[in-house]
């Protein structure tokens, strides 16, 4: 309930699209594209077939397919952002804060705008340079509410390894869960939240 009460907030914020308007169906479908064919694959025609509009029409939004992909990966990691934002004020303790910042990111790759976050993992080095600019100083600050909690975790003697190494591993293991995880599985969201909490916390 809070990830859907921050994602409307940061709607009417004008931060993120509203999937509901042509601008938010626009980077959904692009975003849905560039991950499942790749940036490099997808034409600007596809995304307007897969919109349903002319392909003049994405230029009324957009300059380039650049451009697209920028506000793909910027939907993404604000979405992912602002949850982390949230959770964090309400979470206690440097173990009850990680399993917190577990469970964003788990739901930045599967849940309702996996697609863009995806994007963001996958096809960044694919933005022209003033993009990635923009792109990496943004992971900067999504990495630093990582960084600072488990270094909280590292000083309390919580951590198996030290932070920098720490986070890389759960990076490697979130993020690879779009390929395998299934929220209608075996293994449910929580419960994998718990498992890998139970690999970074001793």
């Amino acid at each position: 309930m809070l990830l859907q009460t921050v994602e409307q907030q940061l709607i009417e914020q004008g931060i993120l699209a509203d999937p509901q308007s042509p601008r938010g169906r626009l980077l959904a479908h692009a975003a849905k594209l560039f991950r499942n064919k790749g940036y490099q694959s997808t034409t600007v025609r596809d995304i307007a077939a897969a919109v349903g509009i002319l392909s003049g029409s994405i230029f009324h939004h957009y300059k380039n397919k650049d451009a697209i992909l920028k506000a793909v990966m910027l939907e993404g990691i604000y979405h992912s952002m602002g949850q982390m934002h949230a959770a964090l004020e309400q979470a206690q303790g440097p173990k009850g804060k990680l399993r917190a910042l577990i469970a964003c990111e788990l739901d930045s790759m599967n849940g309702s705008r996996g697609d863009a976050m995806t994007v963001v993992v996958n096809e960044w080095r694919f933005l022209s340079d003033g993009g990635q600019a923009d792109i990496l100083s943004l992971r900067e600050e999504y990495e630093q509410l990582w960084i600072s909690v488990l270094e909280q975790a590292f000083e309390q003697e919580l951590l198996q390894c030290p932070p920098s190494v720490m986070r890389k591993l759960l990076y490697g293991a979130i993020t690879w869960t779009d390929k395998w995880f299934r929220p209608d599985g075996e293994l449910s969201e929580a419960q994998l939240i718990d498992e890998i909490l139970k690999l970074a916390i001793r």
